[in-house]
């Protein structure tokens, strides 16, 4: 989850309150040292607490103050590409149809040993399907956070991105 630098404090709140709202009695929210960024351990599957999420925001658009953008993370993993690909290759058809197209996202934080390029590359090679770049079925999307990495299967549709709000004058 992401939230503006200096929000975090907010945000975790924010985050926890969603996250009882959803049917978690115990979420567990933590800061981790990238400014913005916050996670979330939950007993709920993450999709369906997107759905959720979607449920309140079509009621109450305004719902999030602090809250600017969620992921839900399928796996965590060490930032190694020989491990990202496993989880990856081991994984990829529980999510991506055949007849489905794809494209790979990977964000990196500190963590430039990671060849972008040849990374995607490397990585695409290991499914079959047709890649989109404009408009995938299925998105894999890597989030490199320094020693850890977050893989997610995803359809556009399972991201909430929130705009930054702007006052009314």
């Amino acid at each position: 989850m992401s939230t503006s630098r200096f929000n975090e404090v907010n945000a975790k709140a924010e985050l926890w309150f969603l996250l009882l709202i959803c049917g978690d009695k115990y979420p567990i929210i933590s800061s981790i040292e990238f400014s913005g960024l916050i996670t979330a351990f939950t007993s709920l599957n993450a999709k369906d607490v997107i759905i959720k999420v979607k449920e309140i925001l079509e009621k109450d658009p305004n719902f999030f103050q602090f809250i600017l953008k969620i992921i839900p993370i399928d796996y965590v993993c060490e930032t190694s590409v020989g491990t990202i690909k496993e989880v990856i290759q081991k994984h990829r058809e529980e999510y991506i149809n055949y007849d489905e197209s794809f494209k790979i996202l990977l964000k990196r934080r500190k963590n430039e040993n990671i060849d972008r390029n040849s990374f995607i590359e490397n990585i695409a090679k290991l499914i079959d399907n047709k890649v989109d770049l404009t408009n995938p079925d299925k998105i894999i999307w890597i989030e490199v956070l320094g020693n850890i990495c977050g893989i997610a299967f995803l359809k556009s549709d399972q991201i909430i991105s929130l705009n930054t709000k702007t006052e009314n004058n």
